[in-house]
């Protein structure tokens, strides 16, 4: 119960009411959410392989008080703003993030939920969008009640020293959970918890292998050793979370960055260009000729003809020239004929889906570059403060 008033200050942690109780029962008045999110999952799958029949009061949920709800971008399969707002976004457009912000909370008040799985993950409209809330948090410890088969860290399974640093393999699990519809780390249910205690056993990135954001913080949440996990706090602003502004601002100013007039040092504007253009093939890939050349990924024939000139003056196998590109377009997308501005999309999402449908490994190994060569120059430094 203290655990419950201490965390209640938070708004992603449900609100705590009162409590009644008699001979038998205590009860617990607590604030009312619509959906838990397994549940949404099963109401919007990422594919219709993975569609279950809903009970008729979900059924009635989603076609009333929560239609209209989207949970995937159709363009790059990854999740929709909506989604990663659910899971975490502190730079969004709502101003205010979920499931991790929940779990900061919990551990600043020196609180370990110990039971973290989707079921425990409340929805709640909150117009005009939703919210996600933490539920029963210190419950589990008082009541002497197991975690869900799959969602406990090695060392409770192991009964090894137990501290906040199993919440984080938990969201791990709930992060991989959310981004690929429903599916799980470490295999089906009958082999997950034998799997999460085999310090050998080696995740399938398959589902995930193109969102390499999502590989790299979900495998650093889900290691065997606790104390290789990072804390919620560091969580709350990894690249995974930025939203299609943020990203394309930082891939733009990587660009500018890189021209001869910007005030970045000859030193490290080398030092980017050295580990930048290497990474070309992994980007981009190779075509029939074994060639690297960018340019045949965007664009169709027509605008190409159309507008002859649109692509003069870029070096089609330099990774710089397609960060240029892109930042040209981008800051100039306004000027642009109807046609053009159709074919890239909206100004931010859709320019930003485009660009990630068709390089979708572009962002995070521009975003590894810069944090290794540049983490700490003023140019940079916003993008890293709070994180890694």
């Amino acid at each position: 119960m203290k655990n419950l008033i201490t965390s209640d200050r938070s708004q992603n942690i449900v609100t705590y009411y009162g409590t009644e109780e008699d001979y038998n029962f205590i009860y617990l008045a607590l604030e009312r959410c619509d959906c838990n999110l397994d549940n949404l999952i099963q109401m919007y799958p990422k594919n219709s392989s993975q569609h279950e029949p809903l009970s008729k009061d979900f059924e009635k949920l989603k076609n009333t008080k929560l239609r209209d709800i989207k949970l995937w971008n159709e363009n790059t399969c990854r999740p929709s703003p909506l989604l990663q707002k659910l899971m975490s976004e502190p730079f969004s457009i709502y101003d205010r993030s979920d499931m991790v912000s929940g779990l900061v909370a919990l551990h600043k008040s020196r609180i370990v939920h110990r039971d973290l799985k989707p079921q425990n993950i409340l929805i709640i409209q909150d117009s005009p969008t939703l919210c996600a809330k933490l539920a029963e948090m210190g419950i589990s410890r008082q009541l002497r009640v197991c975690a869900a088969t799959g969602w406990k860290a090695p060392e409770q399974l192991l009964h090894g020293q137990q501290t906040a640093a199993m919440d984080l393999f938990s969201l791990g699990c709930i992060l991989f959970f959310s981004i690929t519809g429903g599916e799980h780390p470490f295999g089906n249910d009958d082999d997950r918890d034998q799997n999460i205690k085999n310090k050998a056993y080696k995740p399938d990135w398959f589902l995930i292998k193109d969102f390499p954001e999502a590989v790299d913080l979900i495998s650093s949440l889900i290691k065997f050793e606790a104390g290789e996990r990072p804390q919620a706090n560091k969580v709350l602003h990894h690249p995974l979370f930025w939203d299609a502004k943020k990203r394309l601002e930082f891939l733009c100013h990587t660009g500018d960055c890189l021209k001869e007039e910007s005030t970045l040092s000859d030193d490290k504007k080398t030092a980017l260009l050295r580990r930048l253009e290497p990474t070309a093939n992994k980007i981009v890939g190779k075509n029939g000729w074994g060639k690297v050349r960018w340019d045949k990924k965007i664009l169709n024939d027509k605008i190409k003809k159309d507008h002859p000139n649109f692509l003069c003056g870029y070096k089609f196998g330099s990774v710089k020239h397609l960060l240029l590109f892109i930042r040209n377009k981008y800051a100039h997308y306004v000027h642009d004929p109807e046609e053009i501005q159709k074919h890239f999309g909206t100004q931010d999402e859709g320019f930003g889906d485009y660009f990630t449908s068709r390089f979708p490994m572009l962002f995070f190994e521009v975003y590894n570059v810069v944090r290794d060569c540049c983490k700490d120059d003023v140019l940079f430094k916003a993008y890293f403060e709070g994180g890694s």
